[in-house]
């Protein structure tokens, strides 16, 4: 296989590499989407509720499966260890910094966003459409119950 020449590691090389040496007839597909999932606001922002979708984790033993977990007051600390960032250039003592719920929190306060939800939701970061798919659904619910207009992801 011809490789295009990169400058950067190329993830999708490696992940085709990767998937041929476990023994897939088929190279690894990528996830695609022929829609955007985007919807214009029909309410102004300042009349919207904001929900809060992040990639780490209350604790260790969270780290499979999503969860809500309340908004206020924001968590002290997330599990972040066993996710990949840059360990050597940054770090994620400052919550804030990668959960903005205080900030969402003082937009709200400041007639910005109409509400933070009262839950934010954690996701796995997982490399499976199949689960990612299936996860969605439990976020979808859980921000229909407590009555998220818009979500925010926010990965680590």
């Amino acid at each position: 296989m011809t490789k295009a020449h990169r400058t950067f590691v190329s993830y999708i090389d490696k992940s085709r590499d990767f998937y041929a040496a476990q023994g897939y007839d088929a190279p690894y597909r990528w996830a695609t989407a022929s829609t955007a999932p985007f919807t214009p606001l029909s309410k102004p922002l300042s009349e919207r509720r904001v929900g809060v979708i992040t990639t780490s984790s209350l604790s260790s033993d969270s780290a499979l499966e999503p969860y809500v977990a309340p908004s206020l007051p924001a968590p002290d600390a997330m599990a972040t260890d066993h996710l990949s960032w840059h360990k050597g250039a940054t770090h994620t003592n400052d919550v804030g910094s990668f959960l903005p719920l205080d900030h969402l929190n003082a937009l709200a306060d400041d007639g910005v966003i109409g509400s933070l939800a009262p839950r934010f939701a954690g996701i796995p970061t997982v490399y499976s459409q199949r689960r990612t798919t299936k996860w969605a659904e439990h976020i979808r619910a859980w921000f229909a119950e407590d009555d998220v207009d818009l979500a925010l992801l926010v990965p680590l």
